[in-house]
């Protein structure tokens, strides 16, 4: 009779490695993937669509102003990240055009409320394109998705 040693792996482990495997495998394509698309768990979904920058509120476009001219560009460039999730680039791409009187997209209650939006739908019987709203800008699941519409 043959040896394997202490290692020796019968079929039930072996399928049980392989299958162990086989997942680690999926998972780490399915990662590879999300990242190629540009998914983060920290990032708003709502405005990211390639070319197009967020909505800038009224007030925020007010407050960047001021700050631009008391002379505090790095300020104003920190409060429109923290109010759009924007990157450093597309922040100071904002801040300058601000500065130099250039427009920038404004919010529209309809854009920024979620919530008004999904309500619409709801009542025109569209639950299911309620449903695809919500998972697509909040990232939420299935599930989830559902239990915030059941409960608006």
């Amino acid at each position: 009779m043959y040896d394997h040693g202490m290692f020796a792996l019968g079929w039930p482990e072996m399928m049980i490695f392989l299958l162990i495997a086989l997942l680690v495998v999926i998972l780490l394509v399915v990662l590879v993937a999300a990242a190629r698309t540009g998914a983060r768990p920290d990032t708003s979904l709502g405005w990211r669509s390639p070319g197009l920058a967020p909505a800038i509120s009224a007030d925020l476009q007010k407050r960047v102003r001021e700050l631009q001219a008391a002379g505090k560009k790095i300020e104003a460039i920190k409060i429109i990240r923290a109010e759009t999730g924007i990157g450093l680039k597309e922040a100071k791409a904002v801040a300058d055009s601000l500065a130099a009187g250039r427009p920038v997209p404004e919010a529209t209650p309809s854009r920024l409320d979620l919530a008004s939006r999904v309500r619409e739908l709801k009542a025109a019987g569209r639950t299911e394109q309620a449903i695809f709203l919500v998972r697509g800008e909040t990232g939420m699941g299935q599930e989830e998705a559902e239990a915030f519409i059941n409960a608006l």
